[in-house]
């Protein structure tokens, strides 16, 4: 799966990042091969995440945004079982441990603010070892030039991600992928 993951991405490296359910069809129409589904809850999930599997888009969701789950290992064996979904984002490094135990990609989603959070994506990047990493804000052309050297996953940028200069520095700069909710960039 995670070849399959690779290959999309390079297929096409704009990631639809859904955090508005009306525009889940625009993604699904859109030329992106990934989807990352930043909204959703109990009730709508199942129903969402066959929807872009029928369309043949791989779908992440982002466990740490969908309402009505517990942010526990439960939680996550039901949405591996019930919902098979491709993978996981999560901030939460215990969710990324149980979703890979599961057989499922893990994108860790983290945060860039300073220098030690530099450090700290290294780090945790290497203990985790999740299959992709998606950093934040994803117009930091040089944190992603540099990020590249230091990881051995993909990775995918994301956040204040509004135009296509944007998604070009951060390919041209090592990134592997841009997750972007901009319609317009889908």
């Amino acid at each position: 799966m995670k070849e399959t993951f690779v290959k999309k991405l390079k297929a096409n490296p704009v990631i639809a990042a859904v955090k508005d359910l009306d525009n889940l069809d625009r993604a699904l129409d859109s030329d992106c091969e990934i989807v990352f589904l930043l909204s959703g809850n109990i009730f709508n999930l199942e129903r969402l995440v066959q929807k872009v599997k029928s369309r043949g888009k791989m779908i992440f969701i982002h466990v740490d945004l969908i309402d009505g789950f517990s942010r526990d290992a439960t939680a996550l064996k039901y949405i591996y079982e019930k919902m098979k979904p491709d993978g996981i984002i999560s901030t939460k490094n215990n969710q990324l441990k149980v979703a890979k135990d599961l057989g499922l990609l893990t994108v860790q989603r983290l945060f860039i603010i300073d220098s030690l959070s530099i450090d700290t994506t290294v780090k945790t990047s290497q203990a985790i070892k999740p299959d992709a990493v998606e950093i934040m804000p994803g117009i930091m052309p040089d944190i992603t030039k540099r990020l590249s050297t230091l990881i051995e996953v993909p990775i995918i940028v994301g956040g204040l991600v509004s135009e296509k200069k944007y998604v070009q520095l951060a390919i041209e700069n090592g990134a592997h992928g841009v997750s972007t909710s901009c319609k317009e960039l889908w």
